[in-house]
């Protein structure tokens, strides 16, 4: 009975500090927007220009990893689907099966992970420096608010950064790894595109632009959090990045499980089964 009630007690600390620690990253949230809209005495030119360099860093110098990642996983995807689908006759659905691989599934997995391991580790990072540097307190006396000027900037970069780098893996898996293939099996590129087109629906829109915007909101969102929770010694930088890293990829995966979950629930019950 002891350990029944031990785990119970367990159990409710656990969902204690996740949902105490959700509310402080939605209010951290809430705080950013609001003082970007009220308070701008650092001027939108200079939080266009955080901006601009946060896309660049985390988008721009990103392409040669997320190309490799998408030429690999849309190669092996692709030759897995063929040789699949060959036995069993049903090779005009390569484009369905590919679309619900890469663009739904793969696709949003693989990117979100090549975004915190750069860009989210370099936030939590700079972040945490800053703060034990004291130069988040240097802002404040400058009457410069650091959610406005850091957060925020870095919040909406990494959006945008993770739509287009979603978005470009998705071209180069799906285009590259057709033409690996081109090599081992006699496919033309006009079966390959039509089967691709028929099976694109506007739910496979509506998922891409859900999970790659709310992974990248996550990720960078979560980052700048632990990185602010850094108190006085840069000793603690490393731990903050390290948990920056775990509550990302968990909070990015449960997310990309429930969408994925409802998205198959919903079809399910327009499909009568349940």
């Amino acid at each position: 009975m002891n350990s029944l009630f031990l785990q119970i007690d367990s159990l409710g600390r656990f969902v204690t500090r996740n949902v105490e620690y959700t509310w402080r990253v939605l209010l951290m949230v809430y705080l950013s927007l609001r003082a970007t809209v009220l308070d701008q005495t650092q001027g939108m030119r200079e939080i266009v220009r955080v901006i601009s360099a946060q896309i660049y860093f985390t988008g721009w110098q990103a392409l040669p990893l997320v190309s490799v990642l998408a030429l690999t996983s849309g190669s092996v995807l692709v030759l897995q689907s063929l040789s699949n689908l060959s036995m069993f006759g049903g090779t005009q659905m390569i484009g369905q099966f590919l679309i619900v691989g890469i663009l739904r599934e793969v696709g949003p997995l693989l990117v979100a992970l090549v975004v915190t391991a750069r860009s989210g580790t370099a936030v939590a990072s700079e972040l945490g420096n800053m703060r034990a540097n004291r130069e988040i307190e240097a802002l404040e006396v400058m009457g410069i608010n650091p959610l406005s000027y850091i957060v925020f900037p870095r919040v909406v970069g990494g959006v945008i950064s993770m739509l287009c780098l979603a978005f470009y893996f998705n071209f180069v898996a799906l285009i590259g790894g057709f033409f690996v293939t081109k090599f081992i099996q006699d496919m033309p590129f006009a079966f390959y595109a039509e089967s691709l087109m028929t099976s694109f629906a506007m739910d496979d829109f509506l998922i891409f632009l859900l999970k790659n915007s709310f992974s990248g909101m996550i990720i960078f969102v979560v980052s700048c959090y632990q990185g602010l929770s850094v108190k006085k010694s840069p000793t603690e930088v490393p731990q903050v990045t390290t948990q920056a890293v775990v509550n990302s990829i968990i909070f990015v995966v449960v997310f990309n499980l429930i969408v994925t979950a409802l998205f198959y629930l919903n079809q399910l019950r327009n499909l009568g089964v349940i």
